[in-house]
């Protein structure tokens, strides 16, 4: 089984660089055969490529706004049918459905697709340069890393844990 965790998220914008710091301890931690975790940033063209490689499952990590608690985790398998061509596409900026957009218009295709997001208390601005999530989005880190390791144990072992 080969699984992609790709981390996404712009670490100029608060607590939108959640993606990106789970990505960079899940690297640094020992991933099964076959699991790559990688941060993407804002490298929109990048993960569009690695989505159209052959894997099982690719698991993006994000900020979701959600309207929870900031902190709250989420795992979502989005419904990504009926997508049309890119509507935005820019070097800095990465919109996860433009991305398959982007994917589709190339000829390209992919497998099954979860998101594991947390709810962000401040996105700031690029203008802004807020660097370094809030307090409740850095708690969630450690705790989405472990949720990221036990969808890719399901996924190994043939089970759907989520809903």
């Amino acid at each position: 089984m080969r699984v992609l965790i790709a981390g996404i998220g712009n670490i100029f914008q608060g607590d939108d660089a959640f993606g990106v710091e789970v990505a960079q301890r899940l690297a640094r931690r020992p991933l099964p055969d076959g699991v790559q975790a990688v941060d993407f940033g804002i490298r929109g063209y990048d993960l569009a490529y690695a989505v159209m490689e052959e894997r099982d499952c690719t698991i993006l990590v994000d900020a979701v706004p959600r309207g929870g608690a900031p902190g709250t985790l989420y795992v979502i398998e989005p419904d990504l049918t009926g997508l049309d061509q890119p509507d935005d596409v820019s070097a800095h900026a990465m919109n996860p459905l433009n991305v398959f957009r982007l994917v589709k218009a190339m000829g390209g295709s992919w497998s099954r697709v979860l998101l594991l997001g947390c709810e962000p208390g401040d996105l700031g601005s690029e203008e802004e340069g807020k660097m370094g999530l809030t307090d409740a989005v850095a708690a969630a880190v450690d705790q989405a890393v472990i949720l990221a390791e036990s969808l890719v144990g399901d996924l190994l072992a043939g089970r759907k844990a989520w809903s």
